[in-house]
């Protein structure tokens, strides 16, 4: 069998990506693998401290596409990848997620009649404006195996004209690297003291919020970000506020002089943060707000309550079932809701069906099946 070519190409999808090759592995007989790093996420220390995090394979391939413009990354990626088929062949190409990675290599693979698997698919967030939006609903279109994390990402497809017969429900890989992670998770005082802290900055009473925002509608715009750093503050004057700060967000709050406004007592400025320094934090926070997707998932598996900051999710079910709230930039709606957390413990959710920790398994045992019919058709 030629090798399943499996792509990652920034942060969220390497902790979907770990437990599929773990699996494909694993499966009897093994599932030949070749794994390609676009190289989207061009931050290489951060890169190679997840890959480690995660147990991730080095990749076979790194096209080391960086930053750009979304068309320009997109086109490079195409340009870069379509030599990689050619010269190793696929039964499949197999992508992840929403990123730009994603939708340039299922097209290449659709363009030259190599089957496209897509996972995490039929998510929607009904936003136009999100580039992960247009990313999705196109992937979907031209992949022929879509693995789904929730049971109503089947009505999206349906209404989008994709037939049963090209998708099945088999759980959230994300959850399988959080479950089989967890145990691993660095503690909160580890964390504090490798970033210059005190090993005691967030111990209190009242519990600490986990902050991460990187969306260009949450921190590209001056006045937004700016609303959004003061909502942070009243935050902090209920409870310490531990803030992993992404680069982009760095570079706005310097842009906007908003450091400053930051250098609160009750505020811990954390860098970019390892997978294992993370799933710490998520699991010891009294609340997590966040624009991230992967992460109101991750709130969700670990019963933490999660205030999105953000006017949509793609993840409904995380609010359906979950622990997530939708609280956009509303600011007194977000002090109400951290109001009510402290008071009552907020949204106890639950874990929804198939987050089990072995979705990549029921994709390794699906995707063998297909494949082998469709060698023998």
């Amino acid at each position: 069998m030629k090798p399943i070519v499996c792509v990652v190409g920034a942060r969220p999808n390497y902790m979907k990506m770990a437990p599929i090759v773990k699996a494909l592995a694993a499966h009897e007989p093994p599932l030949p693998y070749l794994l390609v790093h676009t190289g989207q996420h061009y931050d290489h220390a951060m890169n190679a401290k997840l890959f480690g995090d995660l147990a991730l394979p080095d990749p076979d391939v790194n096209l080391e596409v960086g930053s750009a413009t979304h068309a320009v990354q997109t086109a490079e990626v195409m340009k870069r990848f379509e030599p990689v088929l050619d010269q190793h062949g696929a039964s499949a190409v197999l992508v992840v997620g929403d990123v730009n990675s994603t939708i340039a290599c299922a097209l290449v693979a659709a363009k030259k009649g190599i089957p496209v698997v897509h996972v995490e698919a039929g998510l929607r967030s009904f936003d136009r404006a999100m580039p992960e939006e247009i990313n999705r609903v196109l992937t979907d279109q031209i992949a022929d195996i879509l693995y789904t994390t929730e049971a109503g990402a089947a009505d999206n497809l349906f209404r989008e004209g994709i037939p049963e017969t090209r998708f099945a429900f088999v759980g959230n890989v994300m959850i399988d690297s959080l479950r089989s992670n967890l145990g691993n998770a660095v503690s909160v005082s580890g964390t504090l003291a490798a970033s210059g802290h005190a090993r005691d900055a967030l111990d209190s009473d009242e519990g600490f919020a986990l902050v991460t925002l990187h969306r260009p509608s949450n921190v590209d715009d001056a006045d937004t970000f700016t609303s959004l750093v003061g909502t942070l503050i009243e935050v902090s004057k209920r409870l310490p506020v531990a803030f992993a700060i992404h680069p982009r967000t760095r570079s706005n709050l310097e842009r906007f002089g908003l450091l400053r406004e930051l250098s609160n007592a009750r505020i811990v400025q954390l860098p970019p943060q390892g997978y294992l320094e993370m799933l710490g934090l998520m699991s010891a926070a009294r609340v997590v707000l966040t624009d991230s997707g992967g992460i109101q998932e991750e709130t969700t598996a670990l019963g933490v309550p999660c205030l999105t900051l953000r006017e949509n999710t793609e993840r409904p079910i995380t609010v359906d079932e979950g622990t997530n709230t939708l609280v956009g930039r509303d600011r007194q709606l977000i002090l109400d809701t951290v109001d009510q957390i402290l008071r009552d413990g907020g949204k106890s959710g639950r874990a929804p069906a198939l987050w089990d920790g072995r979705a990549a398994e029921r994709i390794a045992a699906h995707l063998h099946a297909w494949l082998t019919a469709r060698a023998q058709s």
